[in-house]
């Protein structure tokens, strides 16, 4: 997979933000339990760099050791999963979906399928709608996100 453009993400809050300064590796999802429980959801998908190209160019993420092998980053002030690292090797795994463009990389392979969830795989035929569809318009008028914007910003909030 060659990297064609820098590879920039952060958190749902912006407290952190990164760059990835190499070619990502082994695009992936994880079924595990732990990644379940990690993330929240049914899977994680996650991509791999060398410890030393994921710079954190914002804060710094905190850490949760998972196991005695395995350790999480993760935004201390809102939470955002961010990072997983087997502490003994210089690589560290990358949460696909905080990357400002989560659909640059794609996952090539899974792990832990033995804790897939079920229902997990009827997803893809849910009846499905835009959050725009859903939300009426006097709603949508009233919501002010205080999501960090998909890319880099000298500060946040800005202004």
């Amino acid at each position: 997979m060659a990297l064609t453009l820098s590879l920039t993400g952060g958190c749902q809050c912006g407290a952190l933000r990164y760059e990835v300064r190499a070619a990502p590796r082994k695009p992936h999802v994880c079924h595990c339990r732990m990644c379940q429980k990690a993330f929240g959801v049914p899977f994680a998908a996650l991509v791999a760099v060398d410890l030393g190209d994921l710079v954190f160019v914002r804060g710094a993420p905190a850490v949760f050791m998972s196991s005695e092998m395995v350790e999480r980053g993760f935004c201390r002030d809102y939470g955002t999963p961010l990072t997983f690292r087997y502490v003994d090797t210089d690589e560290i795994d990358v949460a696909l979906c905080t990357l400002d463009d989560p659909s640059a990389v794609v996952p090539e392979r899974a792990f832990g399928v033995e804790s897939r969830v079920a229902w997990a795989d009827g997803l893809p035929g849910l009846p499905s709608s835009t959050t725009e569809g859903d939300v009426p318009v006097e709603r949508m008028a009233r919501l002010r996100s205080r999501q960090h914007p998909d890319r880099p910003t000298e500060s946040w909030p800005e202004g």
